[in-house]
């Protein structure tokens, strides 16, 4: 019977390691071209009316639903940022989602001024990110001006989903026939060592599970973070219809633009202008080195070969 045990745990814990192993190397060397072939047999995931429809478009009886995390940031610039705060706060809450994080301080201008500046992250149900961005770019005064950044990403984590799904399914199965085993075994030594594989099992099983509800979380909860700032410490210096601040900030747009483009042209050149160079004039550096030294050569075999002025 001890010897059953033992033989039965050694084998749970090959398949563990195997599956592990065999879902991460897949992960690993699977192509695009491998991925794109699959893809009719997976199932995508469309939202709505706030709900998760599925919807078949593949050969496989058991398809897997394309999860994407969704998150976006907005820069913007209003005349009260702390009533900006507080109003993206009461609509993420009436969208059904809620506050992460929020800050409220102050900075001071180049006139010794001080004005509030807002950070808020909130999550909102992903189907209505489109939404909350237009209801967060309405606060600004001047769409044009005032919206300073917006950005929107998305993450595919179908393939991290369904390695973690499969391999949860394999711990499970594993963690029934431990159970299974120690229910079958009478001496102490065979319980303790199930024990500790049936304990390390379930550790395995926790973590893959909480990966798999942050990866439902994230795909169900977009994250927006808004940058926002003061109207006042945007406002330019008049004089006399004159607005040096302006001006001044379109020099230093412009000197930025210089340097970017100077940058740009300069990793072109190191990159791909260089290598190219090189190629070409290095053949003909050697060429023409072979040829000096054949000419230096040939002067000085002339040289020897006149006899000597008696």
């Amino acid at each position: 019977m001890k010897l059953k045990i033992i033989s039965s745990l050694m084998i749970l814990s090959a398949l563990g390691l195997s599956a592990c192993g065999m879902f991460s190397g897949a992960k690993a060397t699977q192509s695009p071209e491998v991925m794109m072939e699959a893809a009719p047999a997976m199932e995508e995931r469309v939202v709505a009316g706030g709900e998760y429809v599925s919807k078949d478009i593949g050969l496989s009886s058991n398809p897997i639903e394309r999860i994407v995390i969704k998150n976006a940031s907005l820069s913007i610039v209003v005349i009260n940022p702390a009533e900006a705060m507080q109003t993206i706060a009461s609509m993420a809450e009436g969208m059904g989602g809620w506050v992460v994080s929020s800050n409220l301080y102050k900075t001071t201008t180049y006139e010794n001024k001080e004005v509030p500046i807002a950070n808020i992250t909130v999550r909102v149900p992903a189907e209505k990110l489109n939404d909350a961005m237009e209801q967060v770019k309405a606060l600004v005064p001047d769409a044009k001006t005032d919206i300073l950044n917006e950005d929107i990403s998305g993450q595919d984590v179908t393939s991290e989903y369904t390695d973690t799904t499969s391999r949860l399914n394999n711990l499970k199965a594993a963690e029934a026939q431990l159970v299974e085993i120690m229910g079958k075994a009478t001496e102490t030594e065979d319980v303790m060592s199930v024990f500790r594989e049936l304990t390390n099992i379930r550790e395995q099983i926790e973590v893959l599970q909480g990966q798999l509800n942050y990866y439902d979380e994230a795909a169900r909860l977009s994250a927006l973070s808004v940058n926002i700032q003061a109207k006042e410490a945007f406002e330019p210096i008049t004089i006399g219809g004159w607005q040096p601040g302006l001006e001044a900030q379109k020099a230093l747009q412009a000197l930025v633009n210089g340097l970017k483009s100077l940058i740009n042209l300069l990793i072109w050149f190191i990159i791909f202008v260089a290598p190219i160079l090189l190629i070409i004039a290095l053949p003909i550096y050697l060429i023409v080195r072979f040829i000096r030294k054949r000419r230096a050569a040939t002067k000085t075999q002339e040289v020897k070969s006149i006899p000597p002025k008696k």
